[in-house]
């Protein structure tokens, strides 16, 4: 499991200088580890500067395995964020994990950043 501050994504709002990259398989031995960089990076100086309600972006496409404890990391890092007064954005959301966050109620407490495939173009409306 790998995670690392970026200053951002292809695609996602330059507005927000706040960024998580989780890789690999995570471990549940990994998670604190987790919130705790992003409770430094909230508390950073372009962290704090973050208008209230901002999304932090959280790239979860190399994930390896999606599972419970993927989905534990997700709410424990949405937990974090809120505290901040913020919202957690995942990006590359693998369709294993998107199912496993509709299934234990989670889409409603995250963001999901909706892939190319699911966006409805602006002609279609």
């Amino acid at each position: 499991m790998n995670f690392a501050r970026r200053s951002g994504l292809p695609g996602v709002d330059a507005e927000n200088p706040i960024a998580l990259t989780v890789t690999g398989r995570v471990s549940r031995a990994a998670v604190p580890d987790l919130c705790a960089e992003l409770e430094r990076a909230l508390a950073a100086p372009r962290g704090a500067a973050l208008a209230p309600g901002v999304a932090v972006d959280c790239d979860v496409g190399g994930v390896i395995r999606p599972d419970l404890t993927l989905v534990e990391a997700v709410a424990r890092l949405g937990l974090v964020a809120r505290r901040s007064g913020r919202t957690l954005r995942l990006c590359r959301v693998p369709p294993e994990l998107r199912a496993l966050l509709d299934l234990v109620g989670l889409v409603d407490v995250v963001t999901l950043e909706e892939g190319p495939e699911e966006r409805v173009p602006d002609d279609a409306h």
